[in-house]
């Protein structure tokens, strides 16, 4: 089984760019990078030094339900291009050794006994093993450190 790391979707980054608002009804805040660690979960790359970003509230599901964390996430401030999706884990995430691998039910709840630490290199890995279970519908990745959400992984 194949497996796809997925970016955030463009119409709904699109929204945010324009100021539209966060998951809290919030316009996103504005900053300008210093070129370490502001990941755009869009074109899934590292906004760069005097580059211009947002800061906003991000809930990647579809509906308040119990389930539905909602946290910070960082985007380009101006339009960028989703970054393509991909079997291979995305290159922004390989400096960072680890990260949580959780997997989410049809209807956008956690999957108990899904969640886990997993080392970067085995992510991919792992994706496959937990996607192969009929009760899992789709993963996030998260921040092993902040929980932040990094990208939405599915079956290929």
């Amino acid at each position: 089984m194949s497996v796809l790391f997925k970016a955030l979707p463009t119409e709904s980054v699109r929204a945010l760019q324009e100021g539209g608002g966060d998951a809290y009804g919030h316009a996103p805040e504005r900053r300008i990078s210093d070129g370490d660690g502001v990941p755009c979960r869009h074109c899934l790359r590292n906004v760069a030094a005097g580059d211009a970003y947002l800061i906003l509230a991000y809930r990647p599901f579809p509906e308040l339900q119990p389930y539905a964390e909602t946290g910070p996430i960082f985007l380009h401030a101006e339009a960028c291009e989703r970054a393509e999706e991909a079997e291979a884990i995305p290159e922004l995430f390989m400096d960072t050794k680890d990260y949580i691998v959780r997997g989410y039910s049809a209807d956008d709840r956690i999957v108990y006994g899904t969640g886990a630490v997993v080392p970067t290199p085995d992510i991919a890995e792992r994706a496959r093993a937990l996607l192969e279970r009929e009760e899992v519908a789709y993963l996030h990745m998260r921040s092993a450190r902040n929980n932040c959400y990094q990208c939405r992984i599915e079956r290929g």
